[in-house]
């Protein structure tokens, strides 16, 4: 059968997705490094990756001071500025926006206190002006973005909306996804931020070597995200992971014990008096200590829960209050051991309440992968001056 235009340029399309994947996430390559990587014939690469070149996807890495004697061979990297997306993190008491390259690095991240008690129009006026700091700082406009996922509190249906439940007040009625679609052309999606913790984590954090994954977000309130098999768990409505709905769980009024502990000062907001009772357990307090201990009792009630249910390799233990692991994971191990079968390995987070964000960047990585990658190589924006 004869073969078509058509065929033939499919066939080019996919070829030079093959170069991308193979010049993505690996050092400055040689054509013939990117050939044995992506199975293809040095000649072809060769074509290929200069036609990467002229339409912006690749870049020429400039050979640096060298002892070796003649010309060195050609190498070539991703230009991973092609495109950018954006990581946001809506919470009670913050809004962190993070713009990161095609490969994920992080090229500018800005944080703004949130009023816990904001109008869903008020808070979602304050995320545009948070977007805007980061753009503006960057020098780009909405039409650089190429993806952008939003972490919010509370399962997340496939609408985007958190129709179920939300600690932010009014948000159940609020539509993210529309208003911001509203000023970016690219695709948006929302996601629950304890999901998007567990990627990241999975992605960046303590948890790479694994596939079977809880991740508990700790802090204020108490969430979890859930990786099984290597792949993100949302469940039917979004609503995976949301075992703190239950009473008898006890996450909702886990932290309670550090704020009624006495001894924390009385003008100590909820999030400073955690803190307070977590530095004076370290300082050997004996309220404190207390305090702590029965805070992760009542942790480990759900934690069990989903240990027994999931049989993960790895719990972390993330969000604000990670920062004092180092006084939580060992009562928390000691509670875990009076339950479950088989006792995972407990880790604490290296990105703390970053965590959302970074996990949010992933998956707009992802969609670009997805939607934008898979459909085909057109010219990127050109290269700012």
């Amino acid at each position: 059968m004869a073969t078509t235009g058509t065929d033939m340029s499919r066939m080019r399309e996919m070829n030079q997705l093959s170069i991308v994947g193979a010049l993505r996430g690996n050092p400055p390559s040689t054509v013939t490094e990117l050939a044995a990587r992506a199975g293809l014939s040095r000649p072809a690469v060769d074509v290929l990756v200069r036609s990467l070149v002229a339409d912006g996807w690749a870049e020429v890495e400039e050979p640096g001071a060298s002892s070796v004697v003649g010309r060195p061979a050609r190498r070539y990297r991703f230009r991973a500025t092609a495109g950018h997306v954006l990581g946001i993190d809506i919470g009670v008491h913050k809004i962190l926006v993070v713009l990161s390259d095609l490969e994920g690095h992080l090229v500018r991240t800005v944080r703004r206190p949130a009023d816990p008690g904001a109008a869903p129009e008020a808070r979602l006026a304050a995320v545009d002006r948070v977007i805007d700091e980061v753009l503006r700082g960057a020098g780009m406009a909405p039409a650089d973005i190429w993806a952008v996922t939003v972490g919010v509190t509370g399962p997340v249906d496939g609408s985007g909306r958190t129709s179920l439940s939300s600690p932010l007040p009014g948000w159940s009625e609020a539509d993210p996804a529309a208003h911001l679609a509203a000023r970016f052309s690219c695709p948006v999606q929302v996601e629950n931020d304890c999901k998007l913790a567990a990627v990241a984590e999975r992605w960046n954090g303590v948890a790479q070597d694994a596939d079977d994954i809880v991740y508990l977000l700790a802090g204020l309130r108490t969430g979890a995200g859930l990786i099984l098999d290597g792949t993100l768990r949302r469940g039917h409505g979004g609503a995976a992971g949301e075992i703190g709905a239950l009473k008898a769980v006890r996450w909702l009024s886990a932290p309670d014990h550090l704020q009624s502990c006495p001894g924390v000062p009385s003008t100590a907001a909820p999030g400073e008096a955690a803190a307070w009772v977590f530095q004076a357990a370290r300082d050997g307090d004996r309220n404190a200590r207390t305090a702590v201990r029965r805070y992760t009792r009542d942790l480990a009630v759900g934690v069990a829960a989903l240990v027994l249910a999931l049989d993960p390799q790895v719990v972390v233990y993330g969000g604000g209050f990670s920062r004092s692991a180092d006084v939580v994971l060992g009562p928390l191990r000691r509670e875990l051991t009076k339950h479950c079968l088989r006792l995972p390995e407990l880790r604490a987070s290296t990105l703390g309440d970053e965590s959302v964000a970074v996990g949010a960047v992933r998956l707009a990585l992802d969609e670009v992968d997805r939607r934008l990658l898979s459909d085909g190589l057109s010219a990127p924006t050109a290269p700012r001056r």
